[in-house]
């Protein structure tokens, strides 16, 4: 197990990143390569010493590779899912297989493809911290910005969700995918405004991340509450 810091001037706290990759010199390479843009990076790798290490410790995030010994990258993150909502990446040497796409469905938040492009990798993961910062923010006591769909309850203030009276656990991106769907009740929005509204893209991404998480919202919430427009895109009915 290794164990890495680095600092960056003017920042009061220097987020934590749990790195699990088999392969020493990815790991190293991409540790080194994360500690220069000032994160604090923690390294493993195997996928059960990963799971270990994630119980015993707070990370802010969490990059996974998807072949593991001991536990793969998908289990691994299954498993995080049953009590944790930290944002995770996975990393896959198939940016087109079935890989990312079972990754994404375990409920990881995004993916790059190795070999790494260090920029698009930092540029993924400041989005995912951003979308975990936003639904961790203070709410003020009593405020409220309730949103009714049926049986779905949506307190936008206080960043909470409700189905049929029973509170759900959203990870910050579904809650974040969620909000933009109730600000724009009964519009369309295509993959791409998603991407860009959610994800933070600033470029073309991949819009398999959108059509996974969405698969993973409608099981939280009930599939009937987000429509999808062939062709289009998606839309909270009204």
């Amino acid at each position: 197990m290794e164990h890495a810091t680095a600092g960056e001037p003017g920042r009061s706290r220097h987020p934590s990143i749990l790195l699990v990759e088999d392969d020493e010199v990815i790991r190293r390479a991409v540790a080194l390569a994360l500690e220069r843009y000032g994160y604090r990076v923690t390294t493993v790798g195997d996928g059960l010493d990963g799971l270990e290490l994630f119980r015993e410790q707070s990370h802010d995030l969490l990059l996974l590779d998807v072949m593991l010994p001991g536990l793969d990258g998908i289990g691994l993150c299954r498993r995080v899912r049953e009590s944790s909502t930290v944002p995770v990446l996975m990393m896959s040497a198939r940016g087109d297989g079935l890989d990312v796409v079972a990754g994404l469905e375990a409920g990881a938040d995004d993916y790059v493809v190795k070999p790494v492009d260090t920029s698009v990798l930092v540029a993924r993961i400041r989005s995912a911290l951003r979308r975990a910062a936003f639904t961790a923010e203070a709410v003020a006591p009593g405020s409220s910005e309730r949103r009714t769909f049926g049986d779905l309850d949506v307190d936008a203030a206080g960043l909470e969700v409700f189905v049929a009276g029973r509170r759900v656990d959203l990870t910050p991106t579904e809650l974040r995918l969620l909000l933009e769907f109730v600000a724009n009740p009964g519009i369309v929005l295509d993959r791409q405004t998603l991407l860009r509204n959610v994800w933070d893209y600033g470029w073309d991404g991949d819009t398999r991340v959108v059509d996974l998480a969405v698969q993973r919202l409608r099981k939280k919430i009930g599939a009937d509450h987000v429509q999808t427009v062939r062709g289009f895109g998606y839309k909270l009915r009204r």
